[in-house]
C-alpha cells in the first residue's frame, strides 16, 4: 500500500539560502516552486527517484521547540563524498561515526535548523541484518 517516502515538509526562515544549501551543498535538484500572487513561498526538491522535501518560508522558525519533524534521513553509497561535498560549500558536517545500528552515520543542519542525518549503511547495518539495534541513550 505505501510505496515509500514521497516528500518531508520543512519551514525555510530563508527560502534563498536553504535551496543554496540543498541544490548547492547536498546535490538536489529544484523541481519546481510554489508561487502565490507573484511571489515565490516555497519549493520543491528532487532527492531521487519519487523522493522530495517540499519547503515553504516561514518568517520565524523556533528549532528549539517540538517539532513533529525530529530530522531527515537521507540514506548515501559514500559517506565520505557527502561530508567532503557539504564542507567543500563551507557548510558544517559532523565527522563520521558508527552508530548504534552499525550503519555509517553524520550528521549536519539546513539554514533554518532542521537536523540532516546521512547513513551508509554496512553489511552489519540492523537496516541490512533487521537484528534489533541495542542502544544506551
Amino acid at each position: 500500500m505505501i510505496k515509500g517516502l514521497a516528500h518531508v515538509c520543512i519551514a525555510a526562515t530563508d527560502l534563498t539560502a536553504t535551496e543554496e544549501f540543498y541544490c548547492s551543498g547536498l546535490g538536489f535538484t529544484k523541481l519546481f516552486d510554489f508561487v502565490r500572487k507573484g511571489e515565490k513561498i516555497g519549493f520543491y526538491l528532487t532527492v531521487a527517484e519519487s523522493t522530495y522535501i517540499e519547503a515553504f518560508r516561514h518568517d520565524a522558525v523556533d528549532v528549539q521547540a517540538k517539532s513533529p519533524i525530529s530530522h531527515i534521513c537521507f540514506e548515501v553509497s559514500d559517506i565520505d563524498e557527502v561530508i567532503g561535498r557539504i564542507r567543500s560549500h563551507a557548510y558544517e558536517v559532523t565527522e563520521k561515526r558508527l552508530g548504534a545500528d552499525n550503519s555509517w552515520q553524520a550528521w549536519t543542519a539546513d539554514p533554518s535548523g532542521v537536523k540532516i542525518e546521512f547513513h551508509q549503511y554496512t553489511k552489519e547495518s540492523s537496516q541490512v541484518t533487521g537484528e534489533d539495534c541495542v542502544v544506551d541513550w
